[in-house]
């Protein structure tokens, strides 16, 4: 079967909605790689599914992450080829023995809104309408806004933007050195091996240079009530902005939960759905002080030789005793490099830390920034790199 002209017929406008479901769940396609889409279909033709796939994928996916989500959107959207009864079949009730494969968090998104778009198209209109990119206004309105004031369908459109925030770390030398023209030390290896080709003659020395390497991270983020809001956004932001770096991930409440083996999960709507079911004490009370006893008998040993960074992440409106607190923070300051505090309550121009789980983290912690919104979160990378060098 071959496709004709590209300029008529459904089939660009098929790719198309399948680039913007593909943008809606959070994976990096633009105009271009939809043009690219369009065009390699034209090159391997319909006649084989898995040549089209294929062709989708080497245009349109560029992170390992976006594989399997792409994969499930291909799946829903090309498995019957008329896309609009195939998105409202997805909205009727089905059959106990019929049940659809359960999808990403991301992928799903992204269907119901192309769904709902079509489920709201005129009986006689043509084209297919399935896009919901926000204008550029909206977008800056977004970058400003409170998370806690965002729709349902902002919050999941900022925790997709949140995800491909960069947030480089600074990086320090290490004990393991490697060669480099501006190492203190001379490598006595290659020194030999460079004298025996010069019969005996060392024209430069080589030498050897400390590797550089990220600063460990200790992500402790507060699951209670009133960061019900800031704790998804803010775990999906940090597992994702912190890859390739050395961390451990706790959340705290009225207790403290590991969730070391749900960062390890590459695709954030998989880490968010381990650490979900780890956390029994989401929404609840906070008790930063018997949540930090816990760590330091537990899991002292993710404080890396007095090099971590612990990102603290709680608005301190602690309910334990002040006293622990005060003592566990003293602890954790001293086998750290430095606690900065994440506050949300930041984002009003006259906050005060008056509260007293507030006042003892105020005094404790090297520095303290705002995390309400994404253009705090941007800023953040720098603000970290400011704070480190002191």
């Amino acid at each position: 079967m071959q496709l004709g002209d590209a300029r008529s017929g459904k089939l660009p406008d098929q790719i198309t909605a399948f680039g913007r479901a593909l943008r809606r769940a959070g994976v990096p396609v633009d105009s271009a790689r939809i043009a690219g889409a369009i065009s390699a279909t034209q090159l391997v033709g319909l006649e084989r599914r898995d040549d089209l796939r294929a062709a989708l994928s080497a245009v349109l996916v560029s992170r390992p992450q976006d594989i399997e989500v792409f994969g499930e959107l291909f799946a829903a959207f090309f498995r019957n080829p008329e896309l609009e009864k195939q998105l409202l079949s997805q909205m009727l009730p089905k059959a106990p023995t019929a049940q659809p494969p359960a999808r990403k968090a991301r992928a799903q998104e992204a269907l119901t809104v192309a769904g709902a778009s079509a489920q709201r198209r005129a009986p006689g209109e043509s084209e297919l309408r399935l896009d919901a990119a926000m204008t550029a206004s909206d977008l800056r309105r977004l970058r400003h806004a409170d998370f806690a004031g965002l729709s349902a369908s902002e919050f999941r459109l900022v925790e997709t933007l949140a995800r491909d925030i960069a947030l480089p770390l600074p990086e320090l030398p290490g004990r393991r050195q490697r060669p480099g023209p501006r190492g203190h030390r001379i490598h006595w290896g290659r020194a030999l091996q460079q004298a025996r080709r010069h019969e005996g003659e060392l024209l430069a020395p080589p030498r050897r240079e400390r590797r550089r390497q990220p600063l460990p991270l200790l992500v402790l983020v507060d699951v209670s009530g009133s960061m019900e809001r800031y704790a998804r956004l803010l775990l999906a932001f940090l597992h994702q902005a912190t890859r390739g770096v050395p961390r451990s991930a706790f959340a705290f409440g009225t207790r403290l939960t590991d969730l070391r083996a749900a960062w390890k999960q590459a695709d954030a709507d998989a880490m968010l759905a381990l650490a979900n079911a780890a956390i029994a004490d989401f929404a609840g009370g906070t008790r930063l002080g018997a949540s930090l006893a816990e760590l330091r008998e537990r899991h002292a040993r993710c404080l890396v030789g007095r090099r971590t960074v612990v990102l603290l992440i709680s608005d301190g409106l602690d309910t334990g005793a002040p006293e622990q607190l005060d003592a566990e923070l003293h602890w954790l300051r001293r086998h750290c490099r430095q606690v900065l505090w994440l506050n949300p309550l930041l984002r009003y121009a006259g906050y005060q830390p008056l509260a007293q789980g507030a006042s003892v983290l105020h005094r404790h912690a090297h520095g303290m920034l705002a995390v309400h919104n994404l253009e705090h979160l941007q800023q953040l990378a720098q603000a970290l790199a400011e704070l480190l060098k002191s």
